[in-house]
């Protein structure tokens, strides 16, 4: 009895040994520079029986089919228009920054919560995201998911794919006002399933600081990532984060209409700003093998001032096929007459008025400020200080030089 006891665990672990080492050979395949030829003669060519082994095979042939694709921008930047131009093409499945909920959930939970830590779960969302993995995103709804059904899912309106069948029941893609009302309730499963039908799949995020905070996404060969980064002029965004974000620019605000500091401001909002820019940027063009064909630098007034010929450029980069509505959206999007403080959120603007617009919003004062914390920021990527008010105030006179900047490949 004794005998057999012992035959039985030795089988056992033969098993699970085995199936290990498959796994293990599977993964060291995958990680290899001939993974395409690989799987497909190990999960194409062959009919697999094991369920582990089938499964992974699924997973490799939908992530390696699938390209993905990363907006990394910061906060008033442009990046809601940017990510527009992916979310209108059908072949895309498109996240509008993911990222708030880990942020407002972890937060919330853990007020001292480390840098570390965030960047860690942020990590780990955006690559079950990228895996079309929905569940992860449960951790961080709130009130919780019942039965893999959440009653809010912040901004999912801003994504066609999750306005349209099979997650939107309705017979159509609703517009994002429609489809806040009528599709509130986001099935996770549906919304799984729907992202593994996508060629391509992009998500926005504005709460990563560095390029560098993304080399781990970057470096897995299964996720086939692209990052576009979004910059711009770092008096623009100021201008435009005093005029949206009431409570947490307040003293800016202060500052801004009477023209004096006050005491206690806090200049690291603008700071941090800056330094993440400029290290981003250095490690870019710093041209890393990790980030080779993989990167391309985007400044929010090239786009604005030509947004057909921006967008072209970032489809090229992405492999991603131009689509006859897209001309159409841009320009129907990009020619409004919108006064500015109707809706700060809104994507419909006059782009070719918008650039340089914060000129007339932002006192001399302030501009001067910025200059001084960053000037290396502004030359990095070829935005001109100005030394009188008059220079800020003339608007026939911009500030933007001319940059071409180029993907890296």
């Amino acid at each position: 009895m004794e005998c057999s006891w012992k035959i039985l665990v030795l089988l056992i672990f033969i098993s699970l040994a085995i199936q290990y080492t498959a796994i293990k050979s599977l993964r060291t395949n995958m990680m290899s520079p001939c993974t395409k030829t690989m799987v497909e003669n190990r999960c194409g060519n062959i009919k697999v029986t094991d369920d582990i082994t089938r499964a992974l095979c699924e997973d490799i042939n939908t992530r390696q089919s699938r390209k993905h694709i990363l907006i990394f921008a910061t906060a008033r930047s442009g990046s809601s228009f940017l990510g527009q131009l992916f979310n209108q093409n059908p072949d895309v499945f498109y996240l509008f920054e993911p990222l708030y909920l880990v942020q407002y959930t972890l937060a919330n939970k853990q007020p001292a919560i480390d840098r570390l830590s965030l960047l860690g779960a942020y990590r780990d969302l955006l690559q079950n995201l990228y895996d079309c993995d929905f569940y992860h995103l449960e951790n961080y709804i709130k009130p919780p998911p019942k039965d893999h059904v959440a009653l809010s899912f912040f901004r999912h309106a801003a994504s066609k794919a999750l306005c349209a069948p099979p997650v939107c029941k309705q017979e159509e893609r609703l517009e994002e006002n429609k489809c806040a009302k009528r599709c509130y309730k986001i099935n996770m499963t549906l919304a799984s399933t729907a992202c593994r039908s996508y060629k391509y799949m992009a998500i926005k995020i504005i709460r990563i600081p560095e390029i560098d905070h993304l080399k781990t996404l970057v470096e897995d060969p299964r996720l086939n990532l692209k990052i576009i980064q979004l910059v711009r002029d770092p008096r623009a965004v100021l201008a435009s984060r005093i005029s949206t974000f009431g409570d947490q620019y307040r003293l800016y605000q202060i500052w801004n209409s009477s023209g004096k500091m006050p005491h206690n401001l806090d200049l690291n909002l603008i700071k941090n700003l800056c330094i993440d820019y400029s290290r981003s940027v250095e490690t870019a063009f710093s041209r890393p093998s990790w980030l080779k064909g993989r990167y391309m630098l985007v400044r929010y007034e090239d786009l604005a001032r030509d947004p057909i010929k921006k967008a072209n450029e970032m489809y090229n980069f992405v492999g991603l096929e131009w689509k006859d509505n897209l001309t159409a959206w841009i320009e129907e999007n990009t020619n409004a007459s919108v006064p500015y403080n109707v809706n700060k959120y809104t994507t419909n603007r006059n782009s070719s008025e918008t650039p340089e617009n914060w000129r007339l919003r932002l006192h001399f004062n302030i501009v001067q400020a910025v200059q001084d914390i960053c000037k290396k920021t502004l030359s990095q990527f070829g935005y001109q200080s100005v030394d009188s008010i008059h220079q800020l105030k003339n608007l026939s006179q911009t500030l933007i030089e001319p940059r071409e900047f180029l993907p890296f490949v």
